[in-house]
């Protein structure tokens, strides 16, 4: 399958999400809602049992970027109500060669799902944390198991910075970080 109908087939299951973008509520003050590193949502201690909300409530998730940190919030057309994230809201927990082998198709613990592209990027920080973007400047934690497929995978090649591991998807490069 091709990149192009790939990319289609995924970009229709995006077009269901709410226009976020275009609303510009005013702020209602904190909910007590954290998402935790793994990706389990919490209501005042409680976790989430039903998948249906999470989704729901991941929908109208945006994240704006400050000075010295990030917040979260999610909105609707009136109001904006802030929330707390400890790492990332999603994490990358499948992934997927297309039948060609030359994209990679992800999937996040909201079974959100895309290719890792030029749109999609792997980030590697500073500390060596892996992080992809789902969207709406939304990241995804790499869960560890991924990441050890993804060395599995991944192909040595020489740079400036020394040998790194490489990985390839739709015409992209993305390192996994240096190894010596």
């Amino acid at each position: 399958m091709s990149l192009e109908k790939i990319s289609q087939q995924l970009a229709n299951q995006s077009q269901k999400l709410p226009p976020v973008e275009s609303w510009y509520p005013p702020y209602c003050g904190e909910i007590d809602i954290e998402i935790k590193a793994n990706g389990d949502w919490f209501y005042s201690g409680t976790i989430f049992k039903r998948m249906s909300l999470v989704k729901l409530f991941a929908s109208v998730l945006i994240r704006e970027e400050g000075q010295h940190n990030d917040d979260y919030f999610l909105v609707t057309p009136v109001e904006k109500v802030k929330i707390k994230v400890v790492d990332a809201p999603f994490v990358l927990t499948q992934w997927q060669w297309d039948e060609n082998k030359e994209n990679m198709i992800v999937q996040t613990n909201l079974a959100d799902e895309f290719v890792l592209d030029a749109q999609h990027p792997l980030i590697v920080t500073e500390q060596g944390d892996l992080y992809v973007t789902v969207r709406r400047n939304l990241l995804a934690k790499v869960h560890r198991n991924v990441y050890y497929q993804w060395v599995e995978a991944a192909t040595e090649v020489s740079t400036e910075k020394g040998t790194e591991l490489m990985l390839s998807s739709a015409n992209c490069q993305f390192s996994l970080g240096v190894i010596d």
